[in-house]
């Protein structure tokens, strides 16, 4: 790996299907641990993961559901990614890309134009509006969103993904029907089981939720985060601001809860209850306030999440974490191993 955004991601660590599909339990993955204070590397199941914490620490995780938010037709898949912020009918209203089928997966569709309509399963019926990047549309359905997915849609799966599987593979264990509105799941939770909750309550380790639904990510754009909706509760700004206040950690569960803690940071350095739609992009200039470490899955080369992970970890670790990874053949995206950062 040369540059810590760019290296090559052999394609035999691409996890193909989830670990229980391997004869695992979910929480049979692997742990790379990375510690900023000594620049080291550490490797564990994910099972170690209440040893690796003390007393103390904050779990912040993010409990929306994931939405079968893929609708196939026959030549093309539309990906429901969020509605509209402002839309006036965010009910109907909604980012989406349109990807060309090929075979059992799809690839980026470059056609379209402004006021086609596309005829949906169901007899629903899909108006674009206009392009909103390279890649996405505003575009209007005949009718309620989330409702009609959970009746047409399948879960978004892209090409390293070898068949489909049902969309109760795609929730963690925090997440909550009422806040279902992921495209894709939150991933780093993924391997969390209730027994593995409960051992690390037993330690003293606390767990808060945030809600972050996630839009599409399709591994060819390389594009920066767009605008998502998020709700940091009052419980939770409180008591992220009582650990730092006893010297504790917070460790995000996930960039989406990154994501939504530094959005809710006022100007004096505490969170505060918050919610809406964050545009808030991290980078190693902004840094983090809130958020002392990071547990995630591993990103593909030139994400831009792996900003995110320089501006908490250095680029010196995470340039190691990276390199230890692909010499120990961790397994790659949300089926995959997973990656503590842990602070100074």
């Amino acid at each position: 790996m040369t540059d810590t955004f760019d290296f090559v991601l052999p394609a035999a660590l691409e996890a193909r299907e989830p670990p229980e599909a391997r004869g695992r339990g979910r929480d049979g993955v692997r742990l790379l641990v990375g510690r900023r204070a000594t620049g080291e590397v550490s490797h564990h199941g994910f099972g170690d993961l209440p040893s690796l914490l003390d007393p103390g620490d904050l779990l912040v995780v993010n409990t929306s559901a994931t939405l079968p938010a893929a609708v196939r037709l026959d030549r093309i898949s539309v990906h429901f990614s969020t509605p509209l912020p402002g839309g006036g009918d965010e009910d109907r209203l909604w980012l989406v890309e349109l990807r060309r089928r090929t075979g059992k997966t799809s690839l980026p569709y470059g056609g379209g134009c402004p006021g086609e309509w596309i005829p949906m399963p169901g007899g629903a019926t899909l108006t674009l509006v206009r392009r909103r990047t390279a890649r996405l549309w505003e575009a209007r359905l005949s009718t309620d969103v989330v409702p009609y997915l959970r009746c047409h849609g399948t879960p978004i799966r892209y090409g390293y993904v070898r068949r489909d599987w049902p969309t109760a593979t795609y929730q963690t264990a925090f997440a909550h029907d009422r806040t279902t509105g992921s495209a894709e799941m939150p991933s780093a939770a993924r391997p969390f089981t209730p027994e593995l909750v409960t051992r690390l309550v037993s330690r003293g380790v606390l767990i808060a939720p945030i809600t972050l639904h996630t839009g599409v990510a399709s591994p060819e754009a390389g594009e920066p985060p767009y605008a998502e909706r998020y709700e940091v509760p009052a419980p939770t700004a409180a008591l992220v601001n009582h650990v730092h206040a006893q010297s504790g950690r917070v460790i995000a569960v996930g960039t989406t809860a990154v994501r939504a803690l530094e959005t809710a940071v006022a100007p004096n350095g505490r969170v505060t209850p918050s919610s809406g739609w964050t545009e808030h992009v991290i980078t190693p200039e902004k840094g983090v306030r809130a958020v002392d470490g990071l547990l995630t899955g591993l990103h593909e080369p030139r994400s831009s999440h792996l900003m995110m992970l320089t501006a908490i970890a250095g680029r010196d670790l995470l340039t190691t974490t990276y390199q230890a990874a692909l010499e120990k053949n961790y397994l790659w995206h949300e089926f995959g191993d997973t990656n503590l950062l842990l602070p100074h």
